[in-house]
């Protein structure tokens, strides 16, 4: 993942504009529009505003990399097999319209999976604005939990477009969609840095060239192995 693109997820998952983001660095809303679009790039002082900013280092925002799944400091064999349950849980909770399980909380919305020495349970509150958390077991030991936030912007929205989208995750994006889906008019969008380690993200839907819904995310793995830690 470049610079650009970087910029793009760490701004929208802070909740900044174009132009409140410009306001922080002290520059115009032009800038920052030609750095997402990589047709210019930041000077060597706006690099260390925004790794203060955004609390990541500088190292990180220029040097491009991929972003996977598998950490390095991680089992492999355990991250996979995690991985596993993670996408068969996607299809048979929220996005495969699973039935819910009883609410935990007031007003929640809630959905559980287990297979094995594994247990998914997934909680949200609201509709059309929502947040939730989404949370993996193993042996009763908490492994995997991420955050997320989104919300609709557009009568065009399709929630079972959404769900489509989500259960053609795959083990290269496991955390929410896959980089890009696209059925009839809607396309789905995914943007993420970092790895399964520390990683956050943000997705978006458009209707046409009508952007009618986004969500950021966040989430972390926790080592499966007891000696890992």
């Amino acid at each position: 993942m470049i610079f650009s693109e970087k910029l793009q997820i760490l701004r929208k998952s802070k909740g900044y504009t174009q132009e409140s983001l410009a306001e922080s660095l002290h520059v115009s809303r032009q800038a920052v529009a030609k750095w997402e679009a990589g047709m210019a790039y930041p000077d060597v002082s706006n690099l260390i505003q925004i790794s203060n900013l955004f609390n990541v280092t500088v190292d990180y925002l220029v040097r491009d990399q991929d972003c996977g799944a598998s950490p390095a400091a991680q089992p492999q064999g355990d991250l996979e097999e995690l991985i596993s349950f993670r996408l068969k849980a996607n299809l048979n909770t929220y996005a495969a319209f699973g039935e819910e399980y009883p609410s935990t909380r007031l007003d929640s919305h809630d959905f559980r999976f287990s297979e094995g020495r594994y247990t998914y349970h997934d909680s949200y509150l609201g509709g059309e604005r929502f947040a939730g958390q989404e949370a993996i077991w193993r042996d009763g030991h908490a492994v995997y939990a991420m955050n997320y936030m989104g919300r609709v912007l557009g009568d065009n929205f399709s929630g079972n477009f959404l769900k489509e989208a989500l259960r053609a995750a795959t083990p290269a994006m496991p955390y929410r969609g896959p980089e890009y889906y696209q059925s009839g008019q809607y396309t789905y969008k995914c943007k993420l840095t970092g790895d399964a380690r520390w990683f956050q993200g943000y997705e978006e839907i458009y209707c046409t060239h009508e952007k009618v819904y986004e969500c950021t995310f966040h989430g972390l793995l926790f080592f499966l192995s007891q000696k890992e830690k």
